[in-house]
């Protein structure tokens, strides 16, 4: 028997509240009905026109995202624009699209979590501290000790292994790491967290060669992954985190690094 979006979304909802989401962001059911019958399911961190266009072709009935398909107001939807384009396609196809964005990187058991287990970590602490959920504080990012001190090159290879990475790109710090902060997708504006944590190094992305030189110039190393280089957890996480609940739904991981090597 389908199952409807509606209590995909209350599941959802119940463990990542939209409630813990900050306010200038756009969580929640971005195009579809909520009575739409579900059969599968297309998890992605964005609903890219590749996904978009994947989903159509397998006859999905929903896509699950990190990042939200709609940030800003728009003012209409037509094939004017890529992001119209995206949602008429969508819409012709009855294709529901939901995204859980900051929400899933604040809550228990969301992107922070995810991001250690993927290193073994245990005892952590939010690295920004933004709310409470359940009586326990809750944020962006988190702090942990490794389990044994490493050098700079250790971590980054480390961290590159722990997350499936082709490379990573790093600064370092000139000491011996113990203590780490970790931002999945863009840390960029937490170096105040950083410093405030104790910190030995920071590993996130969508960092720049003066970030990371102010980081080394405060003995910090800075480990650069890349957005997607840690958020791309998101689609593993989240089909566990439906099989265990909807065992009678097609879940679809689609997980391509959109950016190019040599």
């Amino acid at each position: 028997m389908p199952v409807k979006a509606s209590e995909i979304i209350n599941a959802i909802e119940n463990a990542y509240p939209r409630s813990l989401a900050e306010s200038w962001d756009n969580p929640g059911l971005l195009c579809g009905r909520r009575d739409k019958e579900v059969e599968s399911v297309v998890i992605a961190l964005d609903a890219s026109s590749r996904v978009v266009e994947y989903a159509v072709r397998i006859d999905a009935d929903m896509i699950l995202t990190h990042h939200p398909v709609i940030f800003d107001g728009i003012r209409s939807v037509s094939d004017d624009t890529f992001t119209g384009r995206k949602l008429l396609a969508m819409i012709e196809h009855g294709i529901a699209c939901y995204a859980m964005h900051t929400n899933f990187d604040i809550a228990k058991g969301g992107m922070a979590y995810a991001a250690a287990e993927k290193m073994g970590l245990k005892d952590c602490i939010p690295l920004e501290h933004t709310g409470e959920q359940d009586g326990a504080p809750v944020g962006i990012g988190f702090v942990s000790d490794l389990q044994k001190t490493m050098s700079a090159s250790e971590l980054a290879a480390f961290s590159k292994q722990c997350f499936g990475l082709r490379s990573v790109f790093y600064y370092d710090g000139g000491k011996p790491i113990k203590r780490v902060a970790v931002c999945p997708g863009s840390g960029r504006h937490m170096m105040p967290a950083v410093i405030a944590a104790g910190a030995d190094a920071f590993i996130t992305g969508d960092t720049g060669h003066h970030d990371g030189m102010d980081y080394a110039d405060e003995g910090i190393t800075l480990i650069d992954a890349g957005h997607f280089g840690v958020e791309h957890i998101f689609t593993e996480h989240m089909r566990i985190f439906l099989e265990t609940r909807f065992p009678e739904l097609k879940l679809y991981e689609e997980v391509t690094d959109e950016r190019q090597y040599v």
